[in-house]
């Protein structure tokens, strides 16, 4: 897929909790298509100790207004600098990087998207795009509390929503593995958050037999395979034959998104 590297307009800046905030981006142009897991490198500008790009999935295209949104997390110098971005403002990003997500291959496939923290993000997207080609996603979204639960509204017009918190604040009570939900059939489930939850939600799929696929979220300082940064060893094929050798890939370029039975900390 073609990449560009674009000058986007911010539209509005939205706050969404103290450590969150929404980008809603527009282009002169006609946005490029784009696929819901890929991801953006965003450059900042007016922070003095931000040098690299920094990446951020994409939250939603929203063609009809030729919209462009990214859900950034204000951990850093360079994300609070990106928060402090207003109408008018412009915002240099290449876009789109690294691979998506798989849509169903049947049409009465049963989809499960499980997210935790920011990793939330681009499950908005594959659920909007799910939706648009006449599926219901479930979504399952995790968080510590009620406050780490964003865009509920959001993501309730394109699917059913189901939460947890770890404190009981909001949902039910405990982590996304432990939710009732659970004991519904799925055919498919797509996943992003934190390593260990990914990595509990990876573990029930195999065990059950259901297809999953997992975004990592490896340190990317390039986006395009050249810094090394984001290196990570699994197997060339998802049922690998005995005796098969894994090598390394770079996330960003040969994923984001990978069938968790291509990863190694399955095993």
């Amino acid at each position: 897929m073609r990449k560009f590297i674009l000058d986007l307009k911010v539209l509005k800046t939205e706050i969404l909790s103290p450590k969150h905030v929404l980008l809603r981006l527009t282009c002169d142009d006609v946005l490029p298509e784009m696929r819901p897991g890929q991801f953006v490198e965003v450059r900042v500008d007016g922070s003095s100790t931000t040098f690299l790009r920094r990446p951020i999935s994409i939250n939603m295209v929203n063609r009809d207004d030729n919209e462009l949104w990214l859900l950034v997390a204000m951990v850093g110098d360079g994300t609070r600098t990106l928060g402090t971005l207003s109408a008018g403002d412009r915002l240099n990003v290449v876009l789109p990087l690294g691979n998506g997500f798989s849509m169903p291959q049947r049409c009465d496939e049963r989809v499960l998207l499980v997210g935790g923290g920011v990793g939330m993000a681009p499950l908005l997207y594959m659920g909007a795009e799910l939706n648009r080609a006449g599926f219901k996603p479930t979504f399952l979204l995790g968080g510590r509390t009620d406050k780490d639960l964003l865009e509920l509204e959001s993501f309730n017009r394109y699917g059913r929503v189901c939460v947890t918190t770890e404190d009981g604040s909001m949902g039910e009570k405990g982590f996304v593995t432990n939710h009732s939900v659970l004991q519904e059939y799925f055919d498919r489930i797509a996943t992003c958050g934190p390593t260990p939850m990914m990595k509990a939600v990876a573990r029930y799929a195999l065990q059950q037999g259901i297809e999953c696929e997992a975004s990592l979220e490896n340190l990317m300082a390039c986006g395009l395979g050249a810094c090394l940064c984001c290196v990570e060893k699994v197997y060339e094929r998802e049922n690998p034959l005995p005796g098969a050798q894994p090598h390394h890939v770079c996330v960003c370029k040969d994923g984001p998104v990978f069938n968790v039975k291509r990863l190694l900390w399955q095993i």
